[in-house]
């Protein structure tokens, strides 16, 4: 992952070293959410401790309040066709990185 070039100008992420991906399934949702019988409008997955919370558009936003909770910096979306993450710390949009020139993927 790596800071969107396209905004802020000459802002950076300090907390994007070893940022992973989800291995495999990460549950059913936000446990949140499905504890009190509400539902989400879309995931996001913790790259700290691997949390599954709901977005700031859902009712929960237990994402946030996870990362109020614990401090935790980064969380990635798990819906289908987005590859990106939002630095909480930092305020910051995050897309996937590019390998340098001539390096694999």
């Amino acid at each position: 992952m790596a800071p969107d070039p396209g905004r802020p100008y000459d802002r950076h992420c300090e907390h994007l070293s070893g940022v992973p991906r989800p291995a495999g399934p990460v549950g059913e949702g936000c446990a949140e959410c499905l504890a009190v019988g509400w539902s989400w409008s879309r995931l996001r997955w913790c790259t700290t401790c691997g949390h599954v919370g709901c977005c700031d558009s859902s009712r929960g936003r237990h994402g946030h309040a996870h990362h109020a909770a614990t401090g935790h910096p980064v969380v990635l979306s798990l819906d289908p066709g987005e590859d990106w993450g939002w630095c909480y710390v930092d305020e910051l949009f995050l897309v996937e990185a590019s390998p340098p020139e001539g390096e694999a993927p």
